[in-house]
């Protein structure tokens, strides 16, 4: 039987992160298509739920994502992928941080992949991490560009908003009360194919 402490005090340490927020039907139906339960995640591996529970409660895997309005805890499919490629979890905070070439930006987004709220990705890895946060900034910094509105800026434009809108899933109203706030696919990507048309 899961341990109830444990799944209470993984509970506390969520609300902590996230805020404690209603979700709704809809929000519940997002993330059932997007993530799974992580009691059905363990059930076909060799560890337990309450071992990934204790594992992030340590800090050595990410909180779920979410806590379904039944309580059920949300992860990604991958929540182990990171773990295994850095040989285990004692191995997975030295691996994942040395893909950072400055040690404090590498410990910030290790930090960040732990409060489990890197939802804005369909694969948390390093890599999509990285590529996530070029394109944000480059979007975001696009408008003030010299060039901007040129048909070559438009194109290229669209180019990165085309990669952003690849790498991340459409989000629920939920996110945008946790984060206080519109979301990266908000404002980078229908925003600003609002607000600078495709060329036809």
């Amino acid at each position: 039987m899961p341990d109830r402490n444990l799944r209470q005090q993984l509970a506390d340490r969520y609300f902590e992160v996230n805020g404690d927020h209603p979700m709704t039907g809809a929000d519940d139906r997002y993330v059932s298509g997007q993530f799974v339960v992580l009691e059905e995640l363990c059930a076909a591996r060799a560890g337990t739920a309450d071992e990934a529970r204790r594992l992030m409660l340590a800090g050595r895997l990410p909180l779920p994502g979410y806590l379904r309005s039944d309580g059920a805890e949300m992860v990604p499919a991958d929540l182990f992928a990171l773990a295994e490629a850095a040989g285990g979890t004692d191995r997975l905070e030295e691996w994942f941080t040395a893909h950072w070439a400055e040690p404090a930006d590498g410990k910030a987004e290790w930090a960040a992949y732990l409060s489990g709220q890197y939802v804005c990705l369909h694969s948390v890895n390093p890599a999509t991490i990285r590529r996530k946060g070029e394109l944000t900034a480059a979007i975001g910094a696009a408008p003030e560009e010299p060039g901007a509105g040129s048909p070559q800026w438009l194109a290229r434009l669209h180019t990165m908003i085309d990669e952003l809108d690849v790498l991340e899933p459409a989000f629920t109203a939920y996110d945008r009360l946790r984060f206080g706030g519109p979301t990266s696919r908000d404002t980078c990507i229908d925003g600003m194919r609002a607000r600078y048309p495709r060329a036809v």
